[in-house]
């Protein structure tokens, strides 16, 4: 034990170190980014389930699996601000990973350098810092791939069915909680690259039996798990729900190049952006330097990392940086393989690269966490997190006038009318007012173009009634409908200049007196 100790007593401490660093930099400022359509939509089923346990499985009625969201609700009762809860979880989540990147990376190359410069480039890589910080699934499903490939190395290293079972829990934890766990199930018999096939026909065929009848436990045991959703109603959207985000296979042989390309150079744009491309320079040496050697592990990691890049690439109709992010911790191990290189020349280069990477990764970051519209972010992911409809700037704001407003009258019924009726809002709103009774907020369309007649009804029964609208979907004039205009909240400047806002108004007496309609779907 003191042998052991003495040997592992300085990488232990690294380790614990880096694995602090990373824990607390995604901690920092947890909630400055304003909240996301998706994120909102999570947190709001979560409060749901939370409140009504017969609801549990509500997240099926829109196809998601609802193991985020379950795993959410205790975090409820530690934290008040919701958004701070449904993030933290992702921060874990996120830790959990980079745990898991220096155990894999060691496994794999018996490398503690290797290891620790794993996990010093994931606690740091912009790409995985920036959805560790965000309520989506997307950080735990990457999370549990990455445990799931650490137990199927050791159990095809070793030949365990314990450890084949552990797998399986693991698999089926990634199954509930989102749809691209399929991928690990697909390239689950690529580890298998890394047993020891040694021996005459024989011996080898035994060997394969013994493989594949410890996978069949795994997925037994994986599937199993995810047949748990067939306990609540609507498990058939998950399926129906996947048809309006993958092709069917025959694109495969209809339309081949649409959007396979488009979609690679897309993915690779955002590694470029936020890997940061340091990072892929790292994985090109170390897959090339040390495929002589180490060709096992190095194929292995190649296709962890580019066969699920690939597929999504021919076969998705919407593509997002988060999609691939459970990709990211292999390219990451790639890349510190690098620093198994024995080339004095070629270490030097890796180390050049290694400094640049941390120089990038620290600048891109510090933007994160201090000013986020200046973060270098591509243009798909800053419009959707910082400038349109799904950015939800002044939500949290207009939830505090509410709830300040609540709390002088508590007897008095106050009525919200928000944009939309599903996503940033109305349930970026309900997140935050959801414990104030008196608050009731309702969604009255995507389009406005007048004062919706059940707020109208409202003001009218003498209850204080507002509407919350993004300016690009108000083209009312404000004063002539009954709005007056309490407060606006912009977003972040687009390309041409441009800003969005989002406008709170208050309704007033004078809207009781105008025909209403409806507002325009």
């Amino acid at each position: 034990m003191k042998k052991i100790i003495r040997q592992w007593w300085s990488t232990g401490v690294v380790s614990l170190l880096v694995i602090l660093a990373g824990f607390m930099l995604r901690l920092y400022r947890l909630t400055l980014l304003p909240i996301f359509g998706d994120e909102a939509i999570y947190i709001r089923w979560s409060q749901i389930m939370r409140a009504e346990p017969t609801l549990r499985f509500v997240p099926l009625s829109d196809g998601k699996q609802p193991f985020f969201m379950w795993a959410t609700i205790p975090f409820f009762k530690l934290f008040s601000d919701p958004l701070f809860a449904g993030r933290f979880l992702s921060v874990l989540c996120g830790t959990a990973t980079l745990i898991g990147v220096i155990i894999l990376a060691y496994f794999l190359f018996k490398s503690k350098k290797v290891a620790i410069i794993s996990g010093a480039i994931y606690a740091l890589s912009p790409f995985v810092f920036f959805f560790d910080r965000m309520a989506l699934a997307d950080s735990m499903l990457s999370m549990f791939g990455v445990w799931f490939f650490i137990f199927e190395v050791l159990t095809v290293k070793k030949v365990r069915l314990d450890l084949a079972m552990l797998s399986g829990f693991l698999l089926g934890g990634a199954l509930l909680t989102k749809s691209p766990a399929l991928f690990f199930v697909l390239l689950l018999p690529a580890t298998w690259i890394l047993s020891k096939w040694n021996g005459g026909t024989k011996k080898i065929a035994a060997h394969l039996i013994k493989l594949v009848s410890l996978s069949v436990v795994t997925l037994a045991i994986g599937y199993g798990m995810y047949n748990i959703l067939k306990l609540g109603p609507n498990f058939n959207m998950v399926a129906i729900r996947n048809k309006d985000y993958v092709y069917p296979i025959s694109h495969l042989w209809t339309n081949f190049k649409d959007p396979l390309f488009i979609f690679i150079k897309m993915a690779f744009e955002w590694i470029n952006a936020m890997g940061p491309w340091t990072l892929l320079a790292l994985g090109t040496l170390g897959a090339i330097f040390n495929f002589k050697k180490y060709w096992r592990e190095i194929l292995l990691l190649v296709v962890l990392f580019l066969a699920p890049i690939a597929v999504l690439s021919e076969f998705a109709k919407v593509f997002t940086a988060r999609y691939i992010l459970f990709s990211i911790p292999f390219l990451v191990v790639l890349g510190s393989s690098a620093f198994l290189i024995k080339s004095r020349v070629l270490q030097t280069i890796s180390i050049i690269t290694l400094l640049i990477l941390v120089l990038q990764a620290a600048k891109f970051d510090y933007y994160l966490l201090t000013d986020p519209e200046r973060a270098n972010l591509p243009r798909s992911e800053r419009s959707g997190y910082l400038e349109e409809w799904t950015a939800g700037t002044g939500i949290k704001e207009v939830a505090d006038f509410l709830t300040a407003e609540a709390k002088k009258n508590p007897e008095q019924r106050i009525v919200v009318g928000t944009e939309g009726f599903f996503g940033t809002l109305p349930d970026g709103l309900q997140i935050y007012v959801n414990k104030n009774s008196n608050i009731t907020v309702i969604g009255v369309g995507i389009i406005i173009d007048k004062v919706h007649q059940s707020l109208i009804d409202s003001k009218k029964f003498g209850n204080p009634t507002y509407l919350v609208v993004n300016n690009t979907r108000f083209i009312a004039d404000a004063e002539q409908v009954g709005l007056k205009l309490l407060a606006a909240y912009p977003k972040a400047v687009r390309p041409n200049g441009g800003r969005e806002a989002l406008l709170f108004f208050e309704v007033t007496p004078q809207a009781t007196f105008f025909k209403a309609t409806p507002g325009k779907l």
